[in-house]
């Protein structure tokens, strides 16, 4: 009975080695197999097995590492269609592995001692779903030992020698990155595909070099496409992605230069018999560099990712989030591709499904982001070194990070040039470099803060007049030949004024009064040496390189925001929302929600009378003519904030050093019709106006704001 009705098709098995699905195969990982076999503990390595349930265990004990040789050692091969050790192999390998079977497990259920048959229940994951389903295996006693008789139906009931197991992937689409008026920052583009027809090429030496000149690419790599296993004469070969140019841009008054040489360059290649254009999807950046660095871009898995990211739906056709918003929300917008794994027959008719996993497509995310403010502030500052932060000060909503110079993240996608690449990471200026995610040395944009922590400790009477004393100073003798020194003299020296026309004297006698205890504790307070509560990583504030502010001259240089304070510019951006919350630092946000309620970062930072005060004294910066702030003033709008100009140098006696350009602004009022606060750095502005560099850059910022 074991063996009725199987040598009829043993010259059939011989010949289906080439009709074999051939299935890719993935990662696998397996579990050890559960085998409720009864009372008793078998052993595996062993070559002779005393009953066939004993050896039905060991066989699909080899399954999960993969030993097909071993299986093929316990069939009865002639009474198994005469089934040869490489087809066996190959048949079981090509299966398993291809649909990714892990957690195997087996449960004997009956067996007929008459018909040497066992009956069991089989479960397995695979990249499908779960598959489980009863069996029945039998046997033959040998000479030695109990021997198994294989057919095709031992994988899966259903099986035929003829069948073919498939595997069929529906992709699941990548969510789109959209700001919070629904504009799109990352999605679904259009491009062209440039591809060669081998058969038409008249010179396929020489139109072979002219297409790798005209797509930056070497001729032995395009040579290396078109000698592809795959491909044949009448057959259209991809050779790279380029952008699509759209007949509307090029119709433009004045169309940019860029996409005037990108026309002509595909009418080159379309003058080369044999090369065609297909549109092809693509992932897009619509605001490309004004946007590179906050949104970042993909790129196809390597197979360190595949190593990295097992188990967790990658394939190597697909794409990963390297930087920017694309890696930080990778899982939430790849989604999880759909699968089915099922049996066809002979002619292709599909015969049983055995799993289904459906498709689940990636996440939208919606920032806060306003990317008309994003491409403002990016036009206004690109050939700059610099990084710029906008926010709603009453919310806490982000609605800009920029970093100046840029780069295309767009370029990524299309295939980055060997000389481009290295011209990015060449260039003096470091476009890939992202400025906002670091600190950097705050200036006068500081004076705002020992302001607050002054008043709040009591340490600062604001009426009090700390006297005038010209344009240098300092405390004693015991400073020697260190001075600090200011660009104006007024009077009286008190708060208001010293904020006004922001005197470096007046903050560095207030952070001696304020003491570098009471200071470190109210900078601990306000965050520094922390983590920013934000989605995005950025580097930590700080007050000293060490532990302590350690000198006096070192508290006093920190009263005006030099010494070794470094300070993030988003983190800047939240301790000035505290002058606008009555003393409480709002929390930054980064993803949209309509009806979102403001949270408090930290409560009380200042008190409200503090808070109070030092925003008086800010509004006037920019109101007041003297204000070092009133190239921003305007009459529509009642507006706050504090210029900066930091001092980069090797040491106190350097007079080559550079200067660090600043200006925080924010509306003073909450009923303000589109509140905002802007903190902007830039980089190398001494001889260029200093702070009055970015206040006029910024200024025009505003107008397209308001307007």
């Amino acid at each position: 009975m074991a063996g009725k009705g199987r040598g009829k098709v043993s010259s059939r098995r011989r010949k289906r080695k080439n009709r074999w699905l051939k299935i890719a195969a993935g990662a696998v990982v397996f579990l050890v197999i559960g085998a409720a076999l009864g009372a008793g503990i078998f052993l595996w390595n062993k070559s002779k097995w005393e009953t066939p349930q004993e050896l039905l265990a060991a066989y699909m004990n080899h399954i999960p590492n993969k030993e097909y040789e071993e299986m093929y050692d316990m069939i009865g091969a002639e009474v198994s269609g005469g089934i040869t050790r490489e087809d066996f192999i190959e048949r079981n390998r090509a299966i398993y592995e291809g649909i990714e079977a892990c957690n195997l497990k087996v449960e004997v259920t009956g067996y007929e001692k008459e018909q040497m048959a066992v009956t069991y229940q089989t479960s397995m994951d695979t990249v499908a779903g779960s598959v489980a389903f009863e069996n029945k295996a039998y046997f033959f006693k040998g000479e030695e030992s109990y021997l198994l008789v294989w057919e095709d139906g031992l994988i899966f009931p259903e099986l035929g020698q003829e069948d073919k197991v498939r595997v069929s992937v529906t992709e699941a689409e990548r969510g789109e990155i959209l700001d919070r008026n629904g504009h799109l920052l990352a999605g679904k583009g259009t491009a062209s595909s440039v591809g060669i027809v081998p058969g038409r090429l008249e010179d396929r030496e020489a139109a072979v070099s002219q297409v790798a000149e005209l797509l930056g690419m070497k001729s032995e790599d395009v040579e290396k496409k078109l000698a592809a296993k795959w491909v044949k004469d009448d057959y259209f070969v991809p050779i790279k992605t380029i952008p699509k140019v759209a007949e509307i841009t090029l119709m433009a008054w004045e169309p940019e230069e860029e996409t005037v040489k990108e026309k002509e360059r595909q009418e080159a290649l379309l003058a080369i018999p044999g090369v065609l254009f297909s549109d092809t999807e693509i992932r897009t950046y619509p605001y490309g560099e004004a946007a590179a660095h906050l949104i970042g871009y993909v790129q196809n898995v390597t197979a360190e990712d595949l190593e990295n990211h097992a188990g967790e739906g990658y394939r190597t056709n697909s794409v990963i989030g390297r930087t920017g918003m694309e890696g930080l929300f990778e899982k939430e917008l790849k989604g999880e591709d759909g699968c089915r794994i099922y049996i066809s027959d002979g002619e292709g008719k599909e015969k049983k499904e055995l799993a289904n996993k459906p498709v689940n497509h990636g996440r939208d995310i919606q920032l806060t982001i306003d990317a008309d403010l994003q491409e403002i502030l990016y036009e206004q500052f690109r050939e700059d070194k610099g990084c710029h932060v906008a926010m709603n000060p009453w919310t806490g909503q982000v609605l800009a990070l920029v970093s100046t110079p840029s780069y295309d993240n767009n370029d990524f996608i299309f295939g980055m040039s060997e000389e481009k690449w290295r011209a990015l990471n060449e260039d003096e200026k470091n476009p890939l470099y992202n400025r906002f995610r670091q600190t950097w040395c705050p200036g006068s944009t500081f004076k705002p803060i020992t302001a607050a922590v002054g008043l709040n400790s009591g340490a600062i009477d604001p009426a009090q007049d700390f006297g005038q004393e010209g344009k240098s100073w300092q405390k004693d003798e015991s400073w020697g030949a260190y001075y600090v020194t200011t660009l104006h003299t007024y009077e009286p020296v008190i708060l208001e004024n010293a904020l006004i026309y922001s005197d470096n004297i007046y903050f560095a006698k207030a952070a001696l009064k304020i003491g570098s205890e009471t200071m470190e504790d109210a900078l601990q307070r306000l965050g520094f040496g922390g983590d920013l509560p934000f989605e995005v990583k950025m580097a930590v504030s700080q007050y000293s390189n060490t532990e302590h502010i350690e000198t006096e001259i070192q508290l006093a240089d920190s009263g005006y925001g030099q010494g070794q304070m470094l300070v993030n510019p988003l983190h800047l951006a939240c301790i000035y929302s505290a002058f606008c919350n009555e003393g409480n630092m709002i929390k930054p946000c980064l993803l949209y929600q309509k009806e979102a309620r403001p949270e408090i970062w930290i409560p009380e930072a200042f008190s409200a009378d503090a808070a109070g005060r030092v925003k008086e004294s800010l509004i006037k910066v920019i109101n007041d003519p003297q204000g070092t702030g009133y190239g921003a003033h305007r009459e529509d709008v009642l507006l706050a904030g504090k210029t900066g100009t930091a001092e980069i140098k090797a040491s106190k006696e350097d007079r080559t050093g550079t200067e660090l350009g600043w200006f925080a602004i924010f509306t003073a009022e909450k009923e303000t019709e589109c509140p905002i606060l802007i903190v902007s750095m830039v980089e190398d502005v001494k001889g260029r106006g200093g702070s009055g560099y970015v206040v006029e850059r910024q200024k025009q910022v505003l107008g397209e704001w308001f307007a």
